[in-house]
């Protein structure tokens, strides 16, 4: 029992026992190392978090074809659904609109009256052109008849010679009326038509320009349909759209591909119709002109297009060898340090910038001639900080 009593009694904690013991500075001083050091690691960690950018990656591919197959895509370019034949229809004299017989959209034939000017003036022209050759033609009667009676006189010899040519004189002169009141008349006649505008040719109404009870007036050749003052209609066949974009560079007879904001979904068959022989300094290109092919319903002058301009059909040579594999990478793969075209290939967890010799973009790829030999990992837009042996993270 006695035993028991001092076993216990060395157990018990003596609370009166100073702070500053020996055993607890121990502790102190150890606990003290570690947790520098793992504060030194974890900043260590973070810093270089920082430092290694996050980067995606893409993949050099090889390819069995080293030309574009049939249909792929060369050149998109940017422009405008036009008409190849479109006219601003306007009246041949000035007047009143009096009456507008078609609306934007308005289906003519060619021929078609469209508009009458008002005609008031001119009936009364044409009819006093009727009244005055009337009169003529009884001033030429009265003339003819006088000088019949002239030459049986003449022959009586009652009436002298000169009186006799006198009279005559008078139906050249009563002959030369009536062709004058006649033209007079086919004159009044022509402007009384005018009145009538017409449609030039076959086409759709593609705007309005005037209202009832507006003047309009001739327009000069070569006017925009914009800011054509006086006219009536703009009128485009429909059965000549095209479209015409700016390019750099294309072959003869180029198939394409047409699609417009609107309709984004619709795509439309198309050929390089014409390459105008004149260029934009400022933009180095050329505009061209593509006929379309499949012409549908949807489809109106002015809306905006997109030319995606295609491979021609290539004709495959019997026992010509197949082309031999290439290496495509993305473009965004690519970018030019130092004046040329490189790409960083990320091994490990370092990159290497690798220079390359690199074909013309289609499609978003670019055909590697040189520098790489495919199934490599690149940086996909590396930054502009990027270097040869740059630790990156990439990003999941």
């Amino acid at each position: 029992m006695t035993d028991l009593k001092g076993e216990l009694a060395s157990l018990r904690i003596d609370r009166e026992q100073p702070s500053g013991s020996p055993w607890r500075r121990k502790a102190l001083l150890l606990f003290v190392p570690v947790v520098l050091v793992l504060g030194a690691l974890y900043a260590l960690r973070i810093r270089q978090s920082f430092a290694s950018p996050e980067v995606q990656t893409v993949k050099a591919q090889v390819t069995q074809a080293g030309q574009p197959s049939a249909g792929s895509a060369v050149l998109t370019a940017s422009g405008y659904v036009v008409a190849r034949r479109k006219a601003v229809v306007s009246a041949k004299i000035q007047g009143r609109l009096a009456e507008l017989r078609v609306e934007e959209g308005s289906k003519v034939r060619e021929g078609e009256v469209i508009a009458r000017l008002e005609s008031v003036d001119y009936e009364a022209q044409v009819s006093r052109a009727k009244a005055q050759i009337q009169r003529a033609e009884a001033d030429l009667a009265e003339a003819r008849r006088q000088t019949r009676v002239a030459e049986n006189l003449a022959k009586e010899n009652v009436l002298s010679r000169d009186e006799l040519e006198a009279s005559q004189s008078r139906v050249k002169v009563a002959e030369a009326g009536l062709s004058q009141a006649k033209a007079d008349h086919e004159f009044a006649a022509a402007q009384l038509q005018n009145t009538l505008i017409r449609a030039p040719f076959a086409g759709v109404v593609v705007r309005k320009m005037a209202e009832v009870g507006e003047s309009v007036a001739p327009i000069p050749p070569g006017v925009n349909l914009s800011t054509s003052s006086g006219a009536v209609v703009a009128l485009a066949d429909l059965a000549t759209l095209e479209v015409e974009a700016n390019v750099a560079r294309l072959a003869d007879d180029q198939p394409a591909e047409v699609t417009v904001e609107a309709f984004p979904d619709e795509r439309y068959r198309a050929v390089l119709r014409q390459v105008i022989p004149t260029a934009d300094r400022t933009k180095a290109t050329v505009q061209v002109k593509v006929t379309i092919l499949d012409k549908g319903p949807k489809l109106k002058p002015e809306m905006s297009a997109k030319v995606t301009f295609l491979e021609h059909e290539q004709k495959a040579v019997e026992g010509a060898p197949p082309p031999p594999p290439a290496v495509t990478v993305p473009s965004e793969a690519v970018v030019t340090r130092n004046g040329k075209q490189v790409v960083f290939e990320l091994r490990e967890k370092v990159v290497k910038e690798r220079p390359i010799v690199a074909g013309p973009e289609r499609q978003g790829r670019y055909t590697v001639k040189e520098g790489l030999s495919g199934g490599e990992i690149l940086v996909s837009r590396p930054p502009e900080t990027l270097k040869d042996g740059d630790e990156v993270k990439v990003k999941s």
